[in-house]
């Protein structure tokens, strides 16, 4: 791996490398900045830099690029889609909002452009109860995870209208599993995502989001966690704290999408400029303010 063209490439063209957390080792070893959907967004808003190269899935450039307007946003693989977010259909949204004319949408990050421009607010796993919590309407539209709506739901006194999408990395853990990894390592620490299944998110020490993880294995004294999470999380954890036993809550769970991204598609990215991220400007107003109106209430 060239490290000495990408950095002498990023200072030529002037330009940011961010990498999800889910992204390949090798992937991230490029990466000024590792991070979940909200600490991504919110460095993709506050850059300066020319060109901005998103190695993600296509929602998180789209985000990066309608919260920074004036910045090229680049996405080495347009192929990486997300299965979630496919699952926001606009006219069962709209259907949503005639049923609930009183209720705010809220859109999971995770979601495409066009569905973030009919929302009145984003969230991510990490700020969703807040950004629930700050809003005037007592009635809520959560999509599209049904999981993260559960949670939410379950976590505060307003009423909370779920959308029928889910998570298939996070789906396929299961209660059993869950219970074997407690059973196998009874000391550890057991954290859950919210976009698992509710059976799993019972049984969990904790439920955060992927940054909380992170938060969390650093603070904790405990030496043992499990993790219901993707792969690519109790990996780089297992990097960072070696003294550390992190175990998968269960097999192993791969988001195949954000796999997709090799280091070699970074390169040619950064060096092409490809592939650029294009937004017609009425969506990127409007899916501007649902963001631009998370980040607020998320402070």
């Amino acid at each position: 791996m060239n490290l000495e063209k990408v950095a002498e490439l990023k200072t030529r063209k002037d330009a940011l490398i961010l990498a999800h957390n889910y992204q390949r080792a090798e992937v991230k070893a490029l990466a000024d900045f590792i991070g979940d959907s909200l600490e991504l967004s919110k460095l993709a808003a506050e850059s300066r830099k020319k060109l901005i190269v998103f190695c993600g899935v296509r929602f998180m450039a789209e985000t990066a690029k309608i919260l920074n307007p004036g910045a090229k946003v680049v996405i080495p693989r347009i192929d990486a889609g997300c299965p979630l977010a496919e699952m926001a259909d606009l006219d069962k949204i709209r259907d949503l909002k005639k049923q609930y004319p009183d209720a705010a949408v809220c859109a999971y990050v995770n979601t495409y452009a066009e569905v973030k421009a009919v929302a009145d607010v984003c969230c991510t796993s990490s700020n969703a109860k807040t950004i629930v919590e700050k809003l005037p309407n007592d009635k809520v539209i959560m999509l599209p995870d049904a999981n993260l709506g559960g949670w939410v739901a379950g976590n505060t006194k307003k009423m909370i209208i779920t959308y029928p999408g889910s998570c298939y990395v996070h789906c396929r853990f299961t209660r059993e599993e869950a219970m074997e990894s407690k059973l196998l390592h009874p000391k550890a620490l057991f954290l859950a995502h919210p976009e698992c299944g509710a059976d799993v998110l019972s049984v969990a020490d904790l439920v955060a989001s992927t940054s909380g993880m992170m938060r969390i294995a650093a603070q904790t004294d405990r030496t043992e966690l499990i993790l219901a999470t993707e792969i690519g999380v109790i990996e780089h954890l297992a990097e960072l704290y070696p003294g550390k036993n992190i175990y998968s809550a269960g097999s192993a769970k791969t988001c195949y999408n954000m796999k997709k991204t090799l280091p070699s598609d970074v390169i040619r990215s950064l060096e092409l400029e490809l592939t650029e991220i294009s937004l017609p400007p009425e969506i990127m107003e409007s899916a501007g303010k649902a963001l631009k109106l998370m980040l607020e209430l998320s402070r």
